[in-house]
C-alpha cells in the first residue's frame, strides 16, 4: 500500500481533562501506523531484525488544527516521503468523520546499526518504496533544534518499567509524557491548537534519571518551507531538554506552542 490508512476512535484514555486528545496519543496513533506500514512494505521490525538492524525515530514535528473529542471516528493514515542526507521521512494525518486533515506531521528516521549504534545509509531501503511525490503532509518538515537559553530545572524523571520499550529504552512517545507533565497544565489543557517539535538526540536506559529543563521563549521565524497554517495563532511557546545530570548531555529537545 503506498499509504497506510487506519480506523479507529478516540478511546478515553486518550483524552485529557478537557475530553480531547492528547500529545501522546497522537504519537502512540503515528507509532502504530508507522510500524505496521513498514512491515506491510517489507521494511519492518523482522525483517531488519535478521541482519542487526533497526528503525529509530529522530525527529518529529506535528501541528494539531483541532483536538479530537472522545468517540469520535479517525482515519490515521502514514506514507514515506523518500530520503534526505541520513534520515527516511514519513508523513502522518490524523482525519475525522468528515474527511477534514485535523493533524499533521512528518518523522525523520535512521536505521541504525544495533550493535555498533551508528546509523546506516537509508537509501537502500527507501529506493524500492513508494515516493508519494506531491503527497506532502508536513511541507516544512522537521527541525533540527538548538538549546534555547535561560533554560532552568523543574523537574526529574527516572527510566521505569512502563518508559522501556521493545528496543530496551525509553520509547518516543514516552518522552512526550515527559513533557506534558512539565508543562504548564491549565496551558496544556485549555490549547486549542498545538505544535510540537522534538529531537531524539541520545537512547535512555532503564533506571536511567533524567533532568528536564524548559523556559518560555519569544516566537522565531516560521521554519524554511513552512507557512503560519503550520503554527496556532497567538502561540505560547516553551522550550524543553531532557540532560543527563552532571554532564548535562541532551537526551532530547522539544518546542511546544500552545
Amino acid at each position: 500500500m503506498d499509504i497506510w490508512r487506519e480506523k479507529t476512535y478516540v478511546h478515553f484514555g486518550d483524552v485529557d481533562r478537557s475530553n480531547r486528545l492528547t500529545l501522546w496519543s497522537i504519537f502512540s496513533f503515528f507509532q502504530e501506523a508507522a510500524i505496521n506500514h513498514a512491515s506491510d512494505l517489507g521494511v519492518g521490525y523482522n525483517v531488519l531484525k535478521d541482519s542487526g538492524q533497526a528503525w529509530i525515530l529522530s525527529r518529529l514535528s506535528l501541528f494539531v488544527e483541532r483536538r479530537l473529542l472522545w468517540g469520535e471516528l479517525i482515519q490515521v493514515s502514514s506514507w514515506p516521503r523518500q530520503w534526505e542526507k541520513l534520515f527516511a521521512l514519513r508523513d502522518y494525518e490524523i482525519r475525522d468523520e468528515k474527511g477534514s486533515a485535523v493533524v499533521r506531521g512528518r518523522g525523520c528516521w535512521l536505521i541504525i546499526d544495533i550493535e555498533k549504534k551508528r546509523p546506516l545509509r537509508v537509501q537502500p531501503f527507501i529506493e524500492p518504496l513508494p515516493p508519494n511525490m506531491g503527497i506532502d503532509a508536513f511541507p516544512a518538515g522537521c527541525p533540527g533544534l538548538e538549546t534555547q537559553g535561560g533554560l532552568s530545572k523543574i523537574s526529574e524523571r527516572t527510566a521505569f518499567y512502563s518508559d522501556i520499550d521493545f528496543y530496551g529504552h525509553v520509547n518516543n512517545a514516552r518522552y512526550i509524557q515527559w513533557i506534558q507533565d512539565a508543562a504548564d497544565m491549565d496551558a496544556l489543557t485549555g490549547a486549542g491548537q498545538i505544535r510540537l517539535d522534538i529531537n531524539y538526540l541520545s537512547e535512555v536506559k532503564p533506571g536511567e534519571t533524567i533532568e528536564l529543563w524548559s523556559a518560555p521563549f519569544a516566537e522565531k521565524n516560521f521554519a524554511e518551507n513552512s507557512s503560519p497554517a503550520d503554527y496556532p495563532g497567538n502561540a505560547h511557546c516553551y522550550a524543553f531538554e531532557g540532560r543527563r545530570p552532571g554532564a548535562g548531555q541532551p537526551v532530547f529537545r522539544a518546542e511546544l506552542r500552545v
